[in-house]
Order: structure tokens, then sequence, then C-alpha cells
């Protein structure tokens, strides 16, 4: 795979914050949304372009751009459009004209200015709460190369989104997937990594080999995925910035799939097939130690750990049909924790550890959900022909999923969604695409 070695530079950028300033809140300046209230009026806010303050050319409107497009993308705010301005702001520095913007109803003001030469670009901002005609704090400002700009961006939509909904961000994050082409009955699969928002896809894999399931490690610097490279499903790690990738070991006459790592990166919990029956086992990545974590002549698939680590959730028929139990991350019997009608597959523990997300099949529909830990308050966010494969962004508020359509023409591609079942929206990528797995919030 050597000629996806220049993918390093590109994932592990890093932005060095240039200014600890943080988005303090005046004590008269309150503009808040409730995420969790029933009915949200979306926030009105204006994000003028930034100012070029030297050499940014065209990087500065376009890191005004994709500021505003991560913030309306949540459903929450809704931008108030160029053609209604009143005044414009011509310098980072000059004083705020509040009535003008009192006038259109913004209630959300973002400025910036953007400075690049050679191979460094620093972009600075600054949040204004419109209705008290008050700055929030003295603003924030990073640093990096050009090539980067998107991610200062999504930074600047962070903190916004973070100040004002008090929830943590997830702009600044990566989703890993298979990217799929060729005819419905012989797709052609391969790992592609992008933004969070379709941008900047990379291929980490050619398309020689069937990938399933990819699954990024707690930090982001590997990836686990299932490759048919040797003709049966078997375990696989990739280095993120290397691409080196190797078997984690093949146990004969076996398969080896549905993998995810550990809160630490240390372990890896992951199906293994004998005979026709599936057991959930762990591995110490490093030392290649197995242990075998369920013993049942069931089908136990779909492991996740908890953040803390202690417990695992995962799938298992033992019941008659699939449904969702818990257990000890050192195994044990578990405990069903899904009690509606249907089908239950796919868990994956919450980042924040509040909530399970899962996909449901009942009476001929699919449906992604979500529950509280031990099964109670189950909310189906979604339904459709095929939905599965939750994922949850590092902030644990939106979960990406693939969704299928029916018959031979139906594609397979990526759906985000809100926790409260708002904000259903489709995730661009360049064709068919499936399996996503977020990855935490970049470095």
């Amino acid at each position: 795979m050597s000629h996806f070695k220049s993918l390093t530079a590109a994932l592990l950028i890093g932005l060095s914050s240039l200014s600890s300033l943080a988005l303090t809140t005046a004590a008269h300046a309150e503009i808040t949304i409730d995420i969790n209230s029933p009915v949200i009026e979306p926030m009105p806010f204006a994000v003028p372009d930034f100012i070029d303050e030297g050499g940014a050319g065209g990087l500065a409107a376009d890191i005004s751009r994709v500021v505003a497009a991560d913030l309306a993308g949540t459903g929450l705010f809704v931008e108030t459009p160029k053609d209604a301005y009143i005044s414009r702001v011509t310098s980072f520095d000059a004083p705020i004209s509040y009535p003008d913007w009192q006038a259109i109803n913004t209630q959300a003001l973002i400025t910036g200015a953007v400075q690049a030469g050679g191979d460094r670009i620093v972009v600075k901002f600054r949040l204004f709460d419109v209705a008290s005609g008050q700055p929030l704090g003295e603003g924030l400002q990073f640093a990096g190369t050009p090539g980067s700009w998107r991610r200062m961006a999504h930074k600047v939509a962070d903190a916004v989104y973070a100040r004002i909904t008090g929830e943590g961000p997830y702009f600044d994050s990566r989703v890993v997937y298979v990217a799929e082409s060729g005819p419905k009955n012989q797709r052609q699969k391969r790992l592609g990594v992008m933004d969070y928002d379709g941008a900047n896809v990379k291929y980490l894999t050619d398309s020689s080999s069937i990938v399933l399931a990819p699954r990024f490690s707690p930090n982001g610097d590997r990836i686990l995925f299932t490759s048919y490279a040797s003709g049966f499903p078997a375990i696989y790690v990739m280095n993120v910035g290397s691409l080196k990738t190797r078997n984690l070991g093949e146990v004969p006459g076996t398969m080896t799939f549905a993998p995810r790592f550990s809160p630490d990166g240390n372990t890896v919990v992951f199906s293994l097939e004998k005979g026709g029956n599936s057991d959930i086992y762990s591995m110490d990545i490093n030392s290649g130690q197995m242990s075998q974590l369920t013993n049942a002549p069931s089908i136990e698939t779909s492991p996740s750990f908890s953040p803390d680590g202690s417990q695992i959730v995962f799938e298992s028929d033992r019941s008659g049909t699939q449904q969702i139990y818990v257990m000890s991350a050192g195994g044990g019997e578990g405990v069903r924790i899904s009690g509606g009608k249907g089908r239950y597959s796919t868990p994956v523990w919450s980042p924040r550890g509040d909530m399970i997300a899962f996909t449901k099949q009942n009476e001929g529909r699919f449906h992604i959900g979500a529950m509280l830990t031990d099964g109670t308050e189950e909310r189906l966010l979604t339904a459709s022909f095929l939905d599965e494969g939750p994922t949850w962004a590092p902030n644990g508020r939106v979960i990406m999923f693939t969704r299928e359509g029916a018959g031979a023409g139906g594609q397979a591609g990526l759906m985000s969604v809100d926790v409260s079942g708002r904000n259903l929206k489709a995730v661009t990528t360049d064709g068919p695409a499936s399996d996503p797995s977020w990855s935490p919030m970049l470095p």
C-alpha cells in the first residue's frame, strides 16, 4: 500500500492553540440553546466572511463557509442570509453595530480573521451575543498549515457550538467507513476515511479484498477491521500514520470478525466462529493472548465496551431471537436489556456512558434506536427498508449509520441523526458507503 503513505500528514496534522483565551461568559450574556427541549427553534446566527489580514486569499471566505455549514448542519442554528446584512464587518477589531444585527433577528454573530504566510496559517475569531450587545469572552485563535484550514474551521465551529449548547464538540473528527463500488451482487469494498462532513476523503486500502466493520481506536491512531485477504474473515489492525497493517492472528478452522478496542486501546474484543457457533473473545493486542468471554450454543457477536471498560454490551440469539445483553468485561452469562418486540443487533455504547445505540428489526422495517444502559427508555430514531450499524459522535449526541435502499438498484449510504430523533440527514460520500465508525476528537 505504498501509494497510500501520503495520508499520514492529512490525518495527523496537529493544530497548536496560540491563545488560551476561552469563550467565557459575561454575567449578562446568556445566549443558549436547550438541546434537550422537546421543541427547538433554531437560533439565527451570522458568519460574515472572515477578514483576510494578509496572504489568506480565498481561504478566509472558505473558512467562514465551513463554520456556517457546521453550525447549520446541526439543525440547532439557522444562518442569516448575507443579502439581509445591514452593516458589514470590515476589520477584525472594528466595533460591532449591534442594532443592525438585532434588526435582522440575528442572535449570535461570529467574526474572524485569517493570516497566512509560508507554511503557516493563523485563524482567530470572536463570538457576540447580539441581543445583549456584548462579546462572549476575548476570543480564540488557532494555527496550522494551509492544508489544515478545514480543521481550523471545524475548531471554530466546535467552540461556538459548545459555548451555546453546553454540549461537547464533534466537528473536528473523522469517520472511517467502507467505500463500495460495482453492482449490488458483486460489490467491491475498500476502507476510506473522511472528515465528519464527508470532505477530505482518503482511501486506506484497495478493493482487492473485501473489508468490513472498520473501528477507530480510542485515540484515533489505529483502525481495526475485518478482511477476507486470506480467503476467510480475519481481524487486522492498521496504523493510521504509516498505514502498516498486520493480522492479529488466525486460529485454524475459525473465522474472526466484529472487532472493537477497549477504552485503553490495549485489548480487542471480537467474535470467533468455529463449527457454526460464535462466541465473544478478548485479545491482548500486544501479546496476542486470548480469553473466551462467552460459552454458549447460541450466536454471540457485536461486542462493545462501556467507556469505563468495566462492561461489554453484545448481541445474542440465545433466547431464540437476536437480543442485547450486558456482561462484565471479564465475561459471563450477561443480563438481557432489550425488551421490546422485534430483533436487536449491533449495540454500541455511547462515549458518555449513558446510552446504548442499536439496530432493530420489527414488522418488516429497520430502525436505529437508543436506550439507557439498563434497557429502559428505548427510543427509535429512524425507520426505513434497511438502517443498521450505528456509531456515536465523540460527544455522544449524534449517531451515524448505514441506510440501504430496496431492490437491485438500492445503494448503501451514510446518514446521521440527533439522539433526540431530530435532524435526520444524509452524509455526503463519493459513492455508496457503509459501516461508519466515528473517531474521537482529533488532537
